[in-house]
Formats: C-alpha cells, sequence, structure tokens
C-alpha cells in the first residue's frame, strides 16, 4: 500500500465511516429508500382464508375454516370470518374475541350456517384495523371450495353490520 491508501483508511477509521458502494455503483447499497413512494406502495395488512371444510345436515352446516393473518395483538388481528351468498349478503360471521400472533395459520369452526348442498357460498376473513383482503375461497358443500381473489371493495358495507366483536380479549 502506498502512504495516501493508508492515510485515507485511517482518516475513514477515525471517523466511523466505512466504504459504501455509490448509487452508480453495480454494488447494492446498504442505505434505506425511504423516498415516498416506498410508503405509500405498501399493502395493508390483510388475512387470507385458506381452506373451508364443511360438516352436517343441509340448513345446518358447520364450517371449519383456517385463516392465516399477520397478527400482533389486538391492534392488528384477524377479527372475523364470514361466509356469504356469491351477491355478497351476510350468511353467517364467526367473530374471532382475540388475537393469535403465535398460532398461524389458525382454524376455527362456526355454524350453523343455513346453506343448501349447491349453494355456492364465498369465506373470507376481515382484519382489525384495515378490512377486508381479496384472498378468499368460494363453493359449495356439494363440490368443495376452490381458493379465489375477490375484487376490491367486494361487499365492505357488510363490515359494519351485526354481529361484530365488542373487544379484543389479548
Amino acid at each position: 500500500m502506498t502512504y495516501s491508501w493508508i492515510a485515507m483508511l485511517l482518516l475513514l477509521g477515525m471517523a466511523g465511516c466505512a466504504l459504501e458502494p455509490g448509487p452508480n455503483s453495480a454494488e447494492p447499497s446498504n442505505t434505506t429508500d425511504s423516498s415516498p413512494t416506498s410508503a405509500t406502495t405498501a399493502e395493508p395488512a390483510t388475512a387470507a382464508v385458506l381452506s373451508v371444510e364443511v360438516s352436517g345436515d343441509p340448513g345446518a352446516y358447520e364450517f371449519t375454516v383456517t385463516v392465516r393473518s399477520p397478527d400482533t395483538g389486538c391492534d392488528q388481528y384477524a377479527d372475523w370470518w364470514e361466509v356469504l351468498s356469491a351477491e355478497g349478503e351476510l350468511l353467517y360471521r364467526r367473530v374471532l374475541l382475540h388475537s393469535h400472533v403465535d398460532e398461524q395459520p389458525f382454524t376455527r369452526s362456526g355454524g350453523p350456517v343455513a346453506v343448501s348442498p349447491e349453494q355456492v357460498v364465498i369465506v373470507r376473513s376481515h382484519m382489525h384495523p384495515s378490512g377486508y383482503g381479496t384472498q378468499a375461497q368460494e363453493g359449495s358443500v356439494a363440490t368443495g371450495f376452490r381458493a379465489v381473489t375477490l375484487p376490491a371493495g367486494f361487499a365492505t358495507t357488510l363490515a359494519q353490520q351485526d354481529p361484530l366483536p365488542a373487544d379484543c380479549a389479548f
């Protein structure tokens, strides 16, 4: 090493600096992008229905629903799952009384749900405070359920319809 390189390294070390590639370098930078667009393009935290199983008798089925949600506690948690008609009418809602931070995905049952074996329904979940996600399950007791992506804004006014959670236990 020449004297100038040694002097530069000593100066950088004394200043507590580290060599970092510049913006035109082929090497990635360790800096964080704090531009306004990176913060505004983030998707809200939403829950997704992964699977649906149904048991029981016509007009009084029990639905067993598996949900994956980015729960962090009562400030952000999946607060219900629901069964809707294909047109977006609320048929049944299973309110969840607490967050599932350490249980992901989680499965909960509910009913009775008054549907016929051939009636096509949608099962989706709701996240407090961000609302409905678009990942749901659609199908019938007779044919089974498959993953679907709902249009943004599908039947969102149901978020105001009872039953609603009174509180979050933990």
